[in-house]
């Protein structure tokens, strides 16, 4: 008889063939940024979501609609501006008339999808941006008092463009903290420039399979809930938060002063002391 953790291993290589399969299809579209690709599909698997900063051009548009094709998954992109109102995203009560009765009909917006791409988001005001605070930590919309499901899984993929930063709107700490990974998006190397300008001038056309769906994309993301942590890798990870925590005892003393994110780096520089 297979013990939990026999199990636990085998879903692990099943899981580990099926991302393969996926980064293989994503790989046959985008050409370099390994280590991107894999951190926004880690962040996917494990539940949380991406901030992307990067120049336009990258492929960051690609990337998520290359996703969403491969996954089988429901995609929606949302440009950001000044004037976009949270009712633009969320959805709004619109008066219906059937049979000489008038009614209050929710017409869902744009965040009803399962892959998200929010364009240039720092772009909107912050009334805006708070808008998705619910959505992207309980994967709900509430409008007038009622509560909306968003389907699952929901994965929001935000870009944002560091050079330009005139008529934009920083994002508030709250707002940072609901993205797992900000992954900075840098230039193709020089082979990666030459295969893309292959495939333009040569109007190849690549597209991806489609490898996986939604469903089975919960089930890995409840699978990786359920990988066994050894203790004394559990107690790295609670000393290791403990040293980011103003006047705590695990803290060095950059840890003491009141910018938070200042001290995030040097708390994770002494992180491997704590191993000890």
């Amino acid at each position: 008889m297979s013990s939990p953790g026999d199990f636990i291993q085998q879903e692990a290589e099943r899981f580990r063939t099926r991302y393969a399969a996926v980064r293989e299809q994503v790989g046959r579209v985008i050409v370099g940024h390994d280590d991107i690709v894999n951190g926004v599909l880690t962040a996917m698997f494990v539940g949380g979501h991406c901030l992307l900063e990067g120049v336009p051009g990258l492929g960051k548009t690609m990337l998520i609609r290359t996703l969403a094709e491969t996954l089988s998954l429901d995609y929606n992109r949302i440009q950001f501006t000044p004037d976009l109102m949270p009712s633009d995203i969320l959805g709004t009560n619109l008066i219906v008339e059937n049979d000489g009765r008038k009614s209050f009909q929710f017409q869902k917006g744009p965040l009803f999808t399962q892959l998200c791409l929010a364009d240039e988001i720092n772009r909107a005001t912050p009334k805006t941006q708070s808008a998705l605070l619910e959505t992207m930590q309980e994967g709900t919309v509430t409008v007038a008092g009622h509560r909306y499901e968003l389907q699952k899984p929901f994965f929001v993929l935000a870009t944002q463009n560091p050079i330009e930063q005139e008529g934009t709107y920083p994002l508030p700490e709250a707002q940072l903290d609901r993205f797992l990974f900000k992954l900075v998006v840098g230039y193709s190397t020089r082979d990666e420039l030459n295969t893309i300008i292959d495939r333009t001038t040569k109007g190849e056309i690549v597209t991806p399979e489609k490898t996986m769906d939604g469903e089975e994309i919960v089930h890995w993301q409840k699978l990786v809930r359920q990988v066994i942590l050894s203790k004394h890798v559990q107690d790295y990870i609670a000393r290791l938060i403990l040293a980011t925590h103003p006047g705590g005892s695990l803290g060095s003393q950059s840890a003491r002063s009141t910018n938070h994110r200042a001290y995030i780096q040097s708390s994770c520089d002494i992180g491997w002391s704590l191993q000890c």
